[in-house]
């Protein structure tokens, strides 16, 4: 293997570069001097490495929070090397335990299948599709037989599984751990021997599982791979971990304007974070931006709204990004109404005598997807017609042609009867 000193002054550099451009924004890099001599040895030979990300189809929809390591992928596809995306339709149907307290519900292969298509047709949105090889981890899992499966889990004792936090935690307070919980780490990891990867990345959550891919690589006599850990991203409210079920997400699919407008919600002191982590911005941007919030020459609102745009062009383009940063300045900053509100057709079969429940209007609407929704943005007097605000869940309403009905401060419609 060639040595840092037998390298050209060129091939210095650009390990050099490498090396600095997958540091950014990582947390841990396991072990440090292992990658490095990967790096070496892709320069040298001219060869690209093979990164491998593995993702369960658990939902269909992917947030802002999922995109972290698929940046850092998109860094490594422009580094030159190979990306092998793994789409977990056999691991997804037992589903990680990594930060459960109790048994996760298993997929059915319909839902697990949906789902990875609505993930691959997202990915490609963050990463270069024809720098990305894709496989089904079933292709190798599937026709294992039960003394495979048997020599695979000699390959780990009970004492490594109980390692991890959230089995000691269920074990210690008497709550029940499934034996198929202990083969996820094992399969996820039998991936990494299946396709020789040579680096691994993912969220710091998912260190156990990482490592699990070198372990079983060496017991299989396969060449270890570096691990590379992102750290995990907080949502809208500052605190927690970016989570749809916490409503504190910005998904990638969600319209642009809505996109824009929870952008403009993200906490000052995370929006560096955001850029570093989220967005396809230069090392040299990222850090001008830094110089000039610390010295006040950049103001966060301006960085915000910036940021707000940069999302909304990384996903829907220049000109639906300009679009949506127009609609706030005019509703937001202007205090008026925007000019593209939707204009929703209500037939009077839907009415009883021309009245409907405010709650099954919003989501007739469609400014809520479910009654239980609606019922909470009325309670919380989110909800307003023609600029009334109405808190009370079991108003009646009747309608009338033109009437503009918003909920929060970014969902209008126009009613058409």
């Amino acid at each position: 293997m060639a040595k840092w000193e037998e390298l050209s002054l060129e091939q210095q550099t650009e390990v050099t570069r490498q090396i600095e451009v997958i540091r950014r924004g990582v947390v841990e890099i396991v072990p440090e001097d292992e990658l490095k001599q990967k790096i070496i040895k892709s320069v040298v030979n001219k060869k690209p490495l093979k990164v491998k990300l593995g993702v369960d189809p658990s939902a269909p929809d992917i947030h802002i929070g999922h995109t972290v390591v698929l940046h850092k992928l998109r860094q490594f596809q422009e580094l030159g090397h190979t990306i092998q995306l793994i789409i977990g339709d056999f691991t997804g149907r037992i589903g990680d335990p990594t930060g459960k307290s109790e048994t996760r519900k298993q997929l059915t292969e319909e839902d697990v299948l949906k789902n990875a298509q609505s993930y691959k047709e997202q990915f490609v949105k963050v990463l270069d599709p024809d720098k990305i090889d894709v496989y089904f981890n079933s292709e190798w899992l599937s026709p294992l037989n039960f003394a495979d499966v048997v020599e695979l889990s000699a390959k780990v004792t009970v004492a490594r599984m109980l390692e991890r936090d959230d089995f000691t935690k269920r074990y210690n307070s008497g709550q029940s751990i499934s034996i198929h919980e202990f083969f996820y780490p094992l399969m996820q990891g039998y991936d990494s021997v299946a396709l020789q990867s040579d680096i691994e990345i993912g969220g710091t959550d998912q260190k156990f599982n990482l490592l699990m891919g070198r372990t079983l690589q060496k017991e299989y006599g396969v060449q270890t791979q570096a691990t590379v850990m992102l750290p995990l991203i907080e949502g809208l409210d500052g605190v927690k971990k970016m989570s749809k079920s916490l409503n504190n997400y910005i998904g990638i699919n969600e319209e642009p304007s809505e996109i824009y407008g929870k952008s403009m919600s993200i906490p000052d002191e995370l929006m560096v974070k955001y850029y570093e982590l989220a967005t396809d911005i230069s090392l040299e941007a990222l850090d001008k931006l830094k110089k000039g919030l610390e010295s006040g020459e950049v103001h966060p609102r301006d960085a915000k709204m910036q940021l707000a745009h940069t999302f909304v062009r990384m996903y829907y383009g220049k000109e639906q990004a300009d679009q949506a940063e127009e609609r706030f300045k005019t509703v937001f900053q202007k205090r008026a109404l925007p000019e593209d509100i939707p204009t929703i057709d209500i037939s009077t079969e839907e009415l009883d005598n021309g009245a409907l429940r405010l709650i099954n209007l919003l989501v007739l609407l469609k400014l809520q997807s479910s009654n239980g929704e609606a019922r909470r943005s009325i309670t919380q007097g989110a909800v307003r017609i023609n600029e009334e605000k109405i808190t009370d869940v079991n108003a009646v309403i009747t309608p009338n042609d033109g009437d503009i009905v918003q909920v929060g401060k970014r969902k209008f419609a126009k009613i058409s009867l």
